[in-house]
């Protein structure tokens, strides 16, 4: 549920208490006041972030993030379009699928980002990057998905040690689904600051990987260990992370520290 519907869930049920109780209505109806009045301030935050993400989106320059993991080791599988990040003898390895554009990828980045680059860093952790264009009709124009994840093949291709910061950046200040995704001259000028070089420019403008990403992700949607259950419904969605060939669950707030020991 987003915090929007959820503000003005509480400040609903907050006048259905005030008519129906017959003690203090005064205490009462001043409490529903505070609520309200939290209930816009929630609201008018949520709506002024997603102005401020589109405003960036179409007009400003992508935030450099440094990542905390960029002097680990990094090579692409060009073949399947897999971007493997971590040191070789790792206790667990694990298969990460994100979508640049998908907002619940955007938030388990902020959750378990640090700690992951901490795990990679340790040598504890492998982490073998799967990005997909699940929501590519999702941003206007559409797009955005395949975009970024070519491009972010192309920085592993062309300079593997930018891809870490090339990624946090991306998710640092992503895009909100359903509105303006980065352009093709902003992802060109992220990978100019970030000092990536080779054929990106190029591999950007022309789609280099766009038939990799889309196999790979017609590969990822259609494996049954992939696959997650809701309401008696199979599906893939993003973000998904396996190992051993087993779909990890991430409620579970301790899902890495058991893998990694």
């Amino acid at each position: 549920m987003s915090n929007k519907n959820a503000a003005r869930k509480r400040g609903s049920k907050a006048v259905a208490q005030a008519r129906n109780t017959g003690g203090n209505r005064v205490a009462i109806i001043a409490g529903v006041v505070v609520v309200l009045v939290l209930a816009v301030v929630v609201v008018g935050a949520v709506v002024i972030a997603g102005k401020n993400r589109d405003t960036t989106a179409e007009n400003g320059n992508i935030p450099v993030v440094t990542s905390g993991a960029s002097a680990v080791p990094v090579a692409l599988e060009e073949q399947s379009g897999t971007v493997v990040v971590g040191k070789d003898g790792a206790k667990a390895t694990i298969d990460v699928y994100e979508d640049f554009l998908c907002p619940v990828c955007g938030q388990f980045e902020a959750t378990y980002g640090k700690k992951i680059e901490a795990a990679l860093t340790a040598g504890t952790l492998k982490v073998r990057y799967h990005v997909v264009n699940l929501l590519d009709a999702k941003s206007t124009p559409p797009g955005y998905s395949l975009l970024s994840a070519n491009a972010a093949l192309s920085v592993a291709k062309n300079n593997p040690a930018k891809f870490a910061d090339f990624h946090d950046s991306l998710f640092g200040a992503q895009p909100r689904e359903g509105g303006p995704g980065y352009t093709a001259d902003q992802i060109v000028a992220l990978g100019k600051e970030l000092q990536v070089g080779g054929t990106y420019e190029q591999d950007v403008r022309n789609g280099a990987f766009d038939a990799t990403v889309k196999a790979a992700y017609q590969k990822a949607g259609s494996d049954p260990a992939l696959q997650q259950t809701q309401g008696g419904q199979s599906y893939f969605g993003t973000p998904t992370v396996a190992s051993g060939g087993k779909v990890v669950d991430l409620n579970d707030p301790n899902w890495l520290a058991a893998l990694t020991g």
